[in-house]
This record gives structure tokens, sequence and C-alpha cells, in this order.
């Protein structure tokens, strides 16, 4: 399952529009005014063949793994199961490892991400564009799309290179 690559520039993070960082800071308002600290997850969904499965939002440039914020109330865990079949069509099959804990000041100075490395999975649907992503599919890890962000290449380094984890995203 491979998907159509969006234009990216060298940098997808540094190159969003106003509509995508105004949304992103009424984002981080919002959550700052019902959350204390912002938590997310992300899955970093590795199949046999030595693809990973990448997402590409239609609101923030750039290729990511699929993730999203753990909402009040309910367990990393939970969250990651949910966000996995929302963006990805993606149901876990085992228990996902935890990676590490990421401090994510790019987007403000409370958030913090966790990532799972998820191997066993079972695609239950083919992920289609909708409002929120654009595009996804699975990539292989010598041939990652272009505009993969930076964070999302570091994370690949520390989980199949074995590199050290860094505590920023």
């Amino acid at each position: 399952m491979q998907s159509q690559t969006p234009p990216a520039a060298a940098d997808p993070e540094t190159r969003r529009t106003f509509r995508q960082r105004l949304l992103t800071r009424l984002f981080h308002i919002y959550f700052r005014l019902v959350r204390s600290v912002t938590f997310g997850v992300r899955a970093v969904v590795l199949n046999d063949r030595g693809e990973v499965f990448l997402i590409h939002h239609t609101y923030v440039p750039g290729w990511h793994f699929p993730g999203g914020g753990v909402e009040v109330g309910e367990t990393a865990a939970t969250a990651l199961e949910r966000e996995l079949a929302e963006e990805a069509g993606i149901a876990l099959e085992g228990p996902p490892a935890l990676h590490g804990l990421f401090f994510n000041r790019r987007i403000s100075q409370r958030d913090h991400v966790a990532v799972y490395v998820v191997r066993a999975f079972r695609v239950e649907q083919i992920k289609q564009p909708d409002k929120e992503i654009a595009a996804a599919g699975f990539f292989g890890l010598d041939a990652l799309p272009e505009g993969t962000t930076q964070a999302t290449r570091r994370r690949l380094e520390e989980i199949i290179a074995g590199k050290p984890a860094a505590a920023d995203w």
C-alpha cells in the first residue's frame, strides 16, 4: 500500500502556512485551559517487509507516524489503539513496545509524546484520504517519502539503527 507523495520543501516542519500555525496555536490554547500538560502517542508500525507506516495530515506539512492526543480518562494504550484505527485502519494483534517518552518543545513547553513500536498488527482497511489524513501508506525504510519530518527520521534511527534515544521530539 503506497500513496502519492504531496509536494514538499526540504524541511516540512518550517513551511507551515499561517492557517496551520493558527490552528496549532488555537488547539494549544484550548488544551492549556483544560489540561496542565498535553500528552500524545505515536505508533511506529513496522511490517516484515522492512516498511514503516506513515501519514500525511491535511493540516500540517510532512510525513509522520500515526498518533494523536490522549483524551481525559483514556490510557496511552487505548489512545494508541484508537488513533491507529482512525488514522491508519490498523488494529493491534499484540502489545506494542514503548520506545520512549519525548518532550515536544516545538509545539509548546507542555507537550509530551509516547512513542510505541508496533510489529504485531493487521490492516483492517486501506486508509483513504479524508478531512484529517491526506495520504497514508507503508514505505521502505530506505525509501522514505520526500518531506518525512526530522523527528520521524530520528525515531527510526533510534529504533532501527539502535542509536541512543533523544529526550526531545
